[in-house]
């Protein structure tokens, strides 16, 4: 039982963005609500992404995307975990998302979707109020 454990999380750039900054805020703001962060990096692959997370036994993968690809590659990481029997880590996304693609991302698995704007506090909370340790 893992009644004790912190909630883990890894933040991953998928893609070819190499804007940082907003992921690395992110992080910090995890890290510092007390939850346990990874960072993968950025220009890592749906598949890099996925290995991490099942390596790192996270509970939650946070997406950030800025280059307009979001689509597909939110939707390759949520494939890679439903073939790999982890779709019990939940996927949140940001970035530079069009508000049209939030309801299609949704149906396809990822969890909730932060815009620019958004403060730290209700990411945090949102991960605070939905995120739950995996046993």
């Amino acid at each position: 039982m893992n009644s004790g454990r912190k909630i883990r999380i890894l933040v991953a750039k998928p893609g070819l963005d190499g804007h940082d900054r907003g992921v690395r805020v992110i992080a910090r703001a995890y890290r510092d609500a007390g939850f346990e962060v990874v960072y993968s990096g950025l220009h890592q692959t749906p598949e890099q992404i996925v290995a991490a997370a099942l390596q790192e036994d996270v509970d939650l993968i946070g997406l950030s995307c800025l280059s307009g690809a979001h689509m597909y590659l939110f939707k390759r990481v949520i494939e890679l975990l439903r073939e790999d029997k982890a779709d019990d880590v939940m996927v949140i996304g940001g970035g530079i998302i069009p508000e049209e693609d939030i309801p299609k991302l949704k149906k396809l698995g990822i969890k909730e979707i932060f815009l620019p704007g958004t403060t730290l506090d209700n990411i945090v909370g949102w991960v605070r109020d939905n995120v739950k340790p995996r046993c």
